[in-house]
């Protein structure tokens, strides 16, 4: 059984049906949005398929898929999970079993720009994995923030079906591009209503919720070196320090879009640091 849920329609181009602006700072790294949609989505979906969850006596979610940093919707899928699970205690059933699409490539082309034909071929040359035996036979929610072209979700039934896979899958969106009129980089237009600037996504990265995500940090490691030092000159060093250890984990200083910036952040760490305590830091030989 495969099955599709998304809590907002998109029909119409100049009638958004959620914020744009709330949307666009989610997208950017806000943690209290993210948590905001997800208690509408929960709450939406919960209202239609209550049933078919409570049949089940052991139910996965599998945010959207990352290498080592979280994409949005990933805190968007902690948050649902959180309240499925209370869901799921009120009415005396197992909590949610969370499991993970795995994927071994990144890429540094805006995504969002992108029709369907170009996303498929974009993400059909990364490495996705999906561990089949642990899901066979079960219930699965696969969470994403946006169904634009559904070529992510036409890549996960790919990956079912070459392996075999049997169990009820949901697809669960918090919006979703009905009218096919429109062209894809709606989605940019969505991502980039908020962050115009470095002065706006300033606003977010210094604000109380924010965490850091795979969109925001490669946003800051593309910046020009003007628009970085302004932001670096807004932002507290202690931000940069984590955005430079999460690229790392990430494998960012090997690509070569964003090995420049990542070099000036780590360089400035070390003046900082050298400032603070006296340290000197001795360049390792090659």
């Amino acid at each position: 059984m495969n099955l599709s849920y998304s809590l907002y329609k998109i029909t119409d181009q100049h009638n958004c049906p959620f914020s744009e602006s709330e949307y666009s700072k989610f997208k950017f790294g806000d943690s209290a949005l993210a948590e905001k949609f997800a208690e509408e989505l929960f709450n939406g979906f919960i209202s239609q398929h209550k049933e078919l969850i409570l049949a089940h006596d052991e139910v996965v979610i599998l945010p959207s898929p990352y290498h080592s940093i979280p994409t949005a919707s990933n805190y968007l899928s902690f948050h649902f999970k959180t309240k499925m699970n209370a869901f799921l205690y009120e009415n005396n059933k197992k909590a949610l079993v969370e499991s993970k699409i795995h994927r071994n490539q990144t890429y540094t082309t805006d995504y969002g720009n992108l029709d369907y034909n170009e996303r498929v071929r974009l993400i059909a040359n990364d490495t996705y994995y999906i561990d089949r035996n642990f899901i066979n036979g079960k219930l699965c929610l696969f969470m994403d923030d946006i169904k634009i072209t559904g070529s992510h979700e036409h890549i996960v039934k790919k990956i079912l079906n070459q392996y075999s896979v049997e169990g009820n899958f949901i697809f669960v969106y918090y919006a979703e591009l009905l009218n096919k009129d429109i062209h894809p980089n709606i989605e940019n237009y969505y991502n980039y209503f908020f962050v115009k600037d470095v002065e706006s996504l300033s606003k977010i990265i210094n604000s109380k919720s924010f965490v850091f995500n795979t969109r925001t940090v490669k946003y800051i490691l593309k910046l020009e070196r003007n628009d970085l030092l302004s932001l670096m000159e807004m932002v507290d060093s202690s931000r940069f320090e984590q955005l430079f250890h999460l690229s790392i984990s990430n494998n960012y200083h090997t690509i070569a879009d964003y090995k420049e910036n990542l070099s000036y952040i780590n360089q400035s760490i070390k003046n900082k640091i050298t400032q603070n305590y006296g340290y000197q830091f001795t360049e390792r030989s090659t």
